[in-house]
């Protein structure tokens, strides 16, 4: 059940997204795991999502695995972007940029 609640809110953000005009990629796959969600704008936004965790996780994460490592090559800004869902509260908890 709660996967289906993370996937929910991914999907929510990538209508969102996808709605403003923004290039959106879901569950992109690298050599060293699943990326939640890309946008892409004239700048880079890698996005790691967590469900009733907390955004430094999802930053730790986006680091360990390397996620925004491929984005660096082509000169635009990379910025990293956690985001924590809750279940209970059913909405974003909090999230943290780092560029």
């Amino acid at each position: 059940m709660l996967n289906g609640i993370c996937c929910h809110f991914q999907n929510t953000m990538y209508v969102i997204f996808k709605m403003m005009g923004f290039y959106t990629e879901v569950e992109r796959t690298t050599h060293r795991g699943r990326i939640d969600i890309i946008i892409k704008t004239t700048d880079y936004n890698a996005m790691e999502i967590k469900l009733d965790g907390s955004a430094d996780q999802a930053l730790q994460q986006i680091h360990e695995k390397g996620y925004a490592e491929p984005y660096r090559k082509d000169g635009r800004k990379v910025f990293l972007v956690g985001v924590n869902f809750s279940a209970v509260a059913k909405g974003v908890e909090g999230w943290k940029i780092e560029e």
